[in-house]
């Protein structure tokens, strides 16, 4: 689960990481009284689930209550379209008013789970402000990366090695020290599954500053944290998910034009590589599960269809606890009050394989039969490029 910036704030300030001043606003009069009551300078931020929201024209620095007004007037309700939200865009229903600062300096920290490692790892890297996939890519020796084995836990040692590796200077190195330490508390208490701050800013006056900040949450342990469920953005969020998290199905929407049904994620996955080594491209992630109803299939398929981008369908489904016949009946029904007219593949094997079949053989449906994985993907491939 992804927050807004203002909110992950919030959650900054209470572990006493600091943050400019500043607060959120829905109307440009709510900005204007904002920048009054901070005075001077302020920055306008467009709330979004994304970055590359100050390239897009979702990021003015303005110096007068007036101005912030204007600002405000112009981003809440823009389409803001950056490298994350594709060409589609978001929808900007707010914005963050905060204080300008004067800054000597940007740089960039994140919290991130490392499976390779099997731990946390804490990021840094001279190179704020900048895209850290772009510095990962160009000059990954400027990105420090530290760590943390949960068996010992954090120390003051993992936080020093990073203040040194930044170049800071000793009083900057006793203010990052229990800055970092609360930025990796804070990733453990919440659950977090990715902390970035970019940029960190060293300002003129010697502070270090949290200028900007993003947090994910790991969706399984959310159930510890009913205060974090209140940040849920449903606007924020893909249409189709939002529905698809209705009925507890696993649904990510991709690019591609090929709508996939598949039971079990290892099996989706594998689904997704073989259409794409067969010259096809996924339209969605979507896992039924190994227990899903007749009644859940035909959600998945309804919202499969749902998506504007798919061409053709792959059902592709391997009977173990979720028998074949139950997914066939699911299909059939969903297919009959859709009214399905996109050329479908099939491809079921395992429990009660035969029952299945013989309900899609007289559905009436038109479909395509696959008798093996590669066999599935060619055909949807090649039904996508007709």
């Amino acid at each position: 689960m992804k927050i807004h910036e203002f909110q992950a704030k919030k959650i900054f300030s209470e572990y006493g990481i600091p943050i400019p001043r500043g607060d959120v606003a829905k109307t440009p009069d709510e900005a204007k009284a904002i920048a009054k009551k901070l005075g001077g300078t302020v920055v306008v931020k467009a709330q979004i689930h994304a970055g590359g929201r100050g390239k897009g024209g979702g990021v003015k620095v303005v110096k007068t209550p007036e101005e912030a007004f204007q600002a405000a007037k112009a981003i809440i309700g823009m389409n803001l379209v950056t490298h994350q939200t594709g060409p589609q865009g978001r929808k900007v229903k707010q914005v963050l008013v905060e204080e300008g600062l004067a800054v000597e300096k940007e740089l960039y920290i994140g919290v991130v789970i490392d499976r390779a490692q099997g731990a946390p790892v804490i990021m840094a890297s001279e190179a704020g402000g900048m895209d850290i996939e772009e510095v990962a890519a160009k000059t990954p020796e400027k990105i420090l990366k530290v760590a943390v084995d949960p068996a010992t836990g954090f120390t003051a040692y993992h936080a020093r090695k990073l203040a040194y590796g930044l170049n800071l200077n000793a009083d900057l190195i006793k203010k990052a020290t229990p800055f970092i330490s609360s930025l990796y508390k804070m990733f453990l208490a919440k659950d977090a599954s990715l902390i970035e701050i970019n940029p960190l800013v060293i300002t003129k006056d010697g502070n270090l500053l949290a200028l900007d900040a993003k947090m994910t949450f790991d969706d399984d342990g959310l159930f510890r944290h009913p205060e974090l469920k209140e940040l849920y953005d449903v606007d924020e969020q893909e249409p189709l998910e939002v529905e698809a998290g209705k009925y507890k199905l696993n649904y990510i929407k991709l690019d591609g034009n090929v709508g996939c049904m598949v039971n079990g994620a290892g099996l989706a996955m594998a689904t997704m590589d073989i259409i794409k080594i067969a010259g096809g491209e996924p339209a969605n992630f979507l896992d039924v599960g190994g227990g899903a109803s007749a009644e859940q299939v035909e959600n998945a398929f309804r919202i499969l269809l749902s998506d504007k981008n798919v061409k053709v369908v792959l059902i592709n489904i391997f009977g173990g606890i979720l028998r074949c016949d139950r997914v066939a009946t699911g299909i059939v029904e969903a297919a009959k009050r859709i009214e399905m007219k996109l050329p479908m593949v099939v491809r079921l094997e395992g429990t009660n394989v035969e029952e299945g079949r013989k309900i899609l053989m007289e559905s009436g449906i038109t479909f395509e039969v696959a008798t093996t994985f590669e066999d599935a993907a060619k055909k949807v491939a090649q039904l996508a490029k007709a």
